[in-house]
């Protein structure tokens, strides 16, 4: 079958959001098996999938897809129990169905699923067990579905059938009647029991179209019928799923049939709770609110920003341009323009934010398997899931938190047994939360775990041979715990296969400065451990602070920035043939930035300039410049190939005054300039 590269992109998409909800709704259900309203969605959520797939004869992933639908059946009629083994299956079907879709996006047909899983899945639906299948908390009996009640006549039920095909122009055509009437029954209006009504979907899904034999309404035009919104019909579906049965309005007399063309996949989005009452004026608010969204491709949106990047650029030069000029109506113009670019660049920005449970939906699941497979009992708490930030930071940070997450579960928090011996709860809390601090995002991951001891820390890095021990026990206990970023490191006598083998947490450090953000850990023996997390709402536009070195300019972000204080040479210290700067009784390391970064200076003696104090991390520096120019906000430009990849270069950008200014990446400019000092 040749694929409508449309459709299959529709259905790639909206299937791709059913998975991620089923993920956590999955868990959930393993926590709540007694949850019919969660039951019904993740039924129908797996009905939605088998039913587009037939649409597009995807046979490997309808088949996959009816076998789990038919052990969610036994489900919800009672017959069977929500059990650990009976979840590690269904979540093994999600893993197949995610790897069959980007077979599919790969431009391949799907694989068929492994025997294994179709035997376990058909073992399941008969009702049998799998051993190691240990039930869940007792489930309450799930409401059976109506009986199949009989309809007066077999057109009353192809008049549903033509109206729930959704955005298909129905064209007059004489067909054959129904293969088989349906018997009588007294009364006006009469059921369809939702066996009838799925049995009506596989009917119009798998081989793409119906022949339904109904009566126009009097008001519609003769070739076609009223056609019902994706919200309709998932509205629909609401109602029969929460009430197992819909009522028919009789049917007039019998009228020349219609036959409906191919029914493309519906895209309907399985609410979390499922089996609330629907009515039409709820239906007709849901589909008047989707028609108020559009779908847009990022690199219209990635378009978009650059343009606003540049009219930033523009907005800049002009208010350095007014102020030489001194003319008022020039002035009031450009403050107008100010507000109007700044406006601008905030709905822009909107258009890339996501929330962070884009993210945060994989972890349930993550933690469930890990949890499981270690033996441990953990509760997964998350907090601030409709945090919104920039889609590249969101896709930016999933893998250093699925680390981060996955090293707490692993090391963090203990077993049940050792919990239990310890006096705490044999149940560990791992939180996630996320929240907007300006115009930065916080993301904390904490755990109620066995901690970090900062002495062990210290040891193990003089006997790794990272540090003297004069240095090891110099550091201050948040230094101590950054130990755990450097590569290779790690307190772990035996190699585990769950979060690494002492590579990563070096790598997720790194990933987190690219972002212009900065992680640090606080953590207590026997209490837990916290990890903070702070990056910038969007990567497009940076503030940042201009300084000059010996005529250059430079910009700093803003970010690493914390104070400004004068300079005078008699206030440096020597400590160790190091320069440093005290500052409130604090000793800072002391950097000269032209030394590095400007060519035939590095002897010069600097008598007076201005010290910039920047945070790298929990780690605090004096950065000595020549000049401040001031605030701005930047647009990165990447550098150029024989600039590109440079140490403590971030980018590029053009100043207020039409300049170019480098962009330095501190962490590395200050982790270079160090090595080399």
């Amino acid at each position: 079958m040749q694929l409508d590269d449309e459709i299959l992109q529709d259905f790639l998409i909206e299937a791709q959001e059913i998975l991620e909800r089923l993920d956590s709704q999955l868990v959930a259900l393993e926590a709540a098996p007694d949850d019919h309203e969660l039951l019904n969605a993740v039924f129908r959520g797996f009905h939605t999938i088998k039913g587009g797939a037939g649409f597009l004869s995807l046979d490997a992933m309808v088949e996959v897809a009816h076998k789990a639908e038919d052990v969610f059946g036994l489900l919800r009629e009672g017959k069977r129990q929500v059990t650990a083994r009976l979840m590690d299956v269904i979540l093994q079907v999600l893993d197949t169905l995610r790897g069959m879709f980007e077979e599919l996006n790969g431009g391949q047909a799907p694989h068929a699923a492994a025997p294994e899983l179709l035997a376990a899945l058909i073992s399941l639906a008969k009702g049998e067990d799998l051993g190691d299948d240990a039930p869940a908390p007792a489930v309450p009996a799930a409401r059976a579905p109506a009986e199949p009640a009989p309809l007066e006549e077999a057109g009353e039920f192809d008049d549903v059938v033509a109206q729930m095909m959704s955005e298909s122009e129905v064209q007059g055509r004489a067909d054959a009647p129904a293969a088989a009437p349906v018997e009588a029954a007294a009364g006006g209006s009469e059921l369809i029991s939702d066996d009838e009504f799925e049995t009506l979907l596989d009917n119009l899904h798998g081989k793409g179209q119906f022949h339904a034999e109904t009566t126009p309404p009097p008001a519609a035009p003769a070739a076609g019928t009223e056609l019902i919104s994706d919200d309709e019909f998932e509205a629909l579906l609401d109602n029969l799923h929460g009430k197992g049965q819909f009522h028919v309005e009789a049917a007039p007399a019998a009228a020349p049939a219609v036959r409906a063309p191919a029914a493309r996949a519906v895209h309907a989005e399985a609410p979390a709770a499922a089996g609330h009452d629907a009515h039409p004026s709820d239906a007709a608010k849901a589909a008047q609110n989707k028609d108020t969204t559009v779908r847009v491709e990022t690199e219209i949106l990635d378009r978009i920003m650059n343009m606003v990047g540049e009219l930033v650029l523009i907005r800049n030069r002009l208010t350095n341009l007014q102020a030489s000029i001194g003319d008022p109506e020039v002035t009031q113009t450009v403050s107008n323009l100010d507000v109007v670019t700044s406006d601008l660049q905030m709905a822009a920005m909107k258009t890339r934010m996501q929330p962070i449970k884009k993210v945060f939906g994989r972890f349930p699941r993550v933690v469930r398997d890990l949890a499981r497979s270690l033996k441990k009992e953990i509760e997964l708490v998350m907090i601030g899931e409709d945090t919104d930030l920039d889609k590249n930071l969101v896709e930016a940070l999933s893998d250093p938190l699925v680390h981060l997450v996955r090293n707490a579960v692993d090391h963090g928090i203990e077993g049940p047994d050792q919990r239990a011996a310890a006096g705490k709860p044999r149940t560990g809390v791992l939180t996630l939360a996320a929240e907007q601090s300006g115009d930065q995002i916080l993301l904390t991951i904490k755990d109620d775990g066995r901690g970090m001891d900062a002495d062990v820390l210290r040891a193990k890095a003089v006997e790794k041979g990272l540090l003297e021990p004069d240095a090891a026990a110099r550091l201050s206990q948040r230094e101590a715990f950054e130990l755990i970023f450097l590569p290779g490191f790690s307190t772990k006598e035996q190699i585990s296969d769950v979060s690494g083998r002492g590579v990563g947490m070096d790598v997720v450090k790194t990933r987190i400065t690219q972002l212009n953000g900065s992680i640090e850990i606080d953590s207590t023996p026997a209490i837990g451990t916290t990890i903070r997390i702070r990056v910038p709402l969007t990567l497009a536009i940076l503030p940042t602070l201009m300084v000059v070195l010996k005529s250059q300019i430079f910009a700093l972000p803003l970010v690493n920035v914390k104070e400004i204080i004068d300079f005078k040479l008699a206030q440096a210290r020597d400590v160790n043939g190091r320069k440093m700067l005290v500052v409130r009784g604090k000793a800072l390391p002391l950097y000269y930035l032209s030394h590095w970064l400007v060519d035939g200076v590095y002897d010069r003696v600097i008598e007076s300039g201005h010290v910039v104090i920047v945070a790298v991390g929990s780690q605090h520096f004096a950065l000595l410049v020549d000049e401040l120019i001031g605030q701005e906000e930047v647009v990165i430009k990447p550098l150029g190939a024989m600039l590109h990849g440079t140490k403590g270069l971030a980018g590029a950008t053009i100043t207020g005054n039409g300049r170019i200014a480098l962009i330095l990446d501190l962490p590395e400019l200050v982790d270079a300039y160090a090595r080399r000092s």
